[in-house]
């Protein structure tokens, strides 16, 4: 009787290990919403423009400046980017002091400049990126190191600027 119960009691706490485990990528994913946008949205060879990314956070949640918040930008022939990847310090987002801890302000967008290839094909393209970023919710007192992925569609024209 009494090794039943030892191993009911184990079959329930690694059930409940398990639950809670699964559930951990969902709960992560509603964390951190991403809004992106190019803008403008039709562009020709040679013209500037900005990605625009909007980082929304769940209520109770901040964005930590260390690990570094990170912005990686997938590979996309047609826009060329100074960099491939932007740090919170490449981007000038504040870093505020809430309760002695830092956090990111993220109210406002975040802007990223480029220039359309001069050899860009015609039509619509697609680029993708990831925000890698370290949430914390001083309320329920834990953290997360984790990567929300964002695209975006914007189109080319045939038409050179100069």
């Amino acid at each position: 009787m009494r090794r039943s119960l030892v191993i009911f009691a184990a079959l329930g706490l690694a059930s409940a290990c398990l639950s809670v485990r699964a559930a951990g990528p969902a709960i992560a994913d509603d964390l951190l919403k991403i809004e992106a946008a190019i803008r403008p949205k039709s562009l020709s060879r040679g013209e500037e423009g900005k990605l625009v990314l909007r980082v929304l956070t769940s209520p109770g949640i901040s964005l930590s400046p260390h690990p570094s918040f990170t912005i990686e930008l997938a590979p996309c022939p047609e826009l060329v980017f100074p960099k491939g990847f932007y740090t919170h310090s490449d981007l000038d987002i504040e870093v505020l002091e809430e309760g002695g801890e830092k956090v990111l302000n993220m109210t406002r967008p975040v802007e990223i400049p480029f220039t359309v290839n001069l050899q860009a094909k015609r039509g619509s393209h697609i680029l993708q990126g990831k925000v890698k970023y370290f949430a914390t919710s001083r309320k329920e007192g834990w953290c997360l190191k984790n990567t929300a992925k964002f695209s975006v569609s914007f189109s080319t024209r045939q038409l050179s600027i100069r």
